[in-house]
């Protein structure tokens, strides 16, 4: 038997209902948002060193539609927020650009960015946000959200590429972050927040949340319009009860956040995409701007650029089944007709949205266009699925079909 089975994929378990990420072994630590947890009834869990809701009484299904129909609360607070410290906006773009892919030094004020942080192999050490923030005085800062599981890795190691350049990271671990997701977004953050409203996907404003100060950023990881909104610790709970004032709110856990992004075809770190994978492999080419394609000077361009001009030999690629199927899970095994193994599932369960399974994984590049037929082994037994387009479920990100690079 040939095996085709891609090498970029993890063997850790994750589904909707179990995210993903595995904490230290260090007494969990909790966000400013912790009692609020409790009272609204959270089952919490100890997940990337911190103690955080996987649901709440309404369950991670119900909690996944409310979202898609009306509007959710989640707490971030875990993430790690940063700054890059650094005589200038172009000093520190550019020495970010040594290690990202995508096109910094070109950002606009006040506008976000996604993208990787590169290894010399090509792999992607993390997935992150980049945004030009402008500062009270006019001057811009390059702002950084990394994955909690990755921070202290991603501190270290972007200090660590970026010595040279008199250039460091600042992490802001005094700060709390909150995102409110969903078609009603922008009328529910109108309500304390004015400037808001209008507000350009992926863009970041400097404001007050009523009389709070705060940032707002138009952008999530749900594929639904909203807004993440980062505040001063001390301000959290200020804020949180504002916003849980309103009769409609629903607190959303890290179970209905995971459905929803698989839904929205967006990666997992550890998962989806990891310091083995390329950003090509991951179908993140866009990405990479043609300044970047041109030019390169970021770690891994051979590996990169090649694979943008003849293919990578694997992708990641979205899958439904073609009838009855249970959930795929991650690390179910993907065969041809003739027994050969050509690739893994990475992420996958069942999809409330579509009312059905669904997946993500990595696929021999034969393999990899949409309608492909592939057999997914679960429990034992193979199932027929189909190669689809991603996302599962359309964008509805404001005035946006589909992620841009800006």
């Amino acid at each position: 038997m040939t095996d085709k089975t891609p090498k970029n994929t993890s063997s850790k378990q994750s589904s909707a209902n179990e995210d993903t990420e595995v904490a230290s072994e260090t007494e969990p630590l909790k966000t400013p948002f912790y009692d609020l947890h409790v009272q609204e009834g959270g089952r919490l869990v100890d997940f990337a060193g911190y103690l955080m809701p996987i649901q709440y009484e309404l369950g991670i299904k119900q909690e996944h539609l409310y979202c898609r129909e009306h509007v959710g609360l989640f707490d971030v607070s875990h993430m790690g927020q940063a700054e890059l410290v650094a005589k200038d906006y172009e000093t520190a773009a550019r020495a970010l650009e040594t290690i990202v892919p995508g096109d910094v030094l070109k950002l606009k004020e006040g506008r976000m960015r996604y993208s990787v942080l590169l290894n010399e192999a090509g792999g992607i050490e993390d997935d992150l946000m980049i945004t030009r923030r402008v500062l009270a005085d006019g001057s811009s800062v390059v702002g950084l959200v990394v994955n909690a599981s990755r921070k202290s890795h991603d501190y270290d190691y972007i200090n660590q590429q970026l010595a040279e350049f008199d250039v460091s990271v600042q992490p802001q671990d005094d700060r709390a972050l909150l995102a409110l997701q969903g078609p009603e977004a922008e009328k529910i953050i109108s309500i304390w927040c004015g400037d808001a409203v209008g507000m350009p996907y992926m863009s970041e404003i400097e404001t007050t949340f009523f009389d709070v100060p705060c940032r707002v950023a138009r952008c999530g990881y749900t594929g639904e319009d909203g807004f993440e909104i980062s505040m001063a610790t001390a301000d959290a709970v200020r804020i949180s009860t504002m916003l849980m004032s309103y009769p409609e709110m629903q607190l959303i856990g890290l179970g209905a956040r995971d459905s929803l992004r698989l839904e929205a075809g967006f990666c997992l770190y550890g998962h989806d995409i990891t310091a083995e994978t390329s950003p090509i492999e991951a179908d993140l080419s866009w990405i990479i701007g043609k300044r970047r394609r041109d030019n390169g000077g970021f770690l891994g361009e051979g590996r990169i650029l090649k694979e943008l001009n003849e293919g990578p030999l694997t992708r990641r690629v979205g899958l439904m089944p073609k009838g009855a199927s249970a959930p795929a899970r991650e690390g179910a095994v993907l065969y041809d007709n003739d027994d050969n193994q050509i690739g893994i599932i990475t992420s996958g369960g069942f999809g409330p949205t579509i009312g059905g399974p669904l997946a993500m994984g990595y696929v021999a590049q034969d393999y990899s266009k949409l309608g492909s037929l592939i057999l997914v082994e679960i429990r034992g037994k193979r199932y027929e699925w189909q190669v689809t387009d991603m996302p599962f479920t359309p964008y509805r990100t404001y005035k946006a079909k589909k992620p841009t690079t800006h």
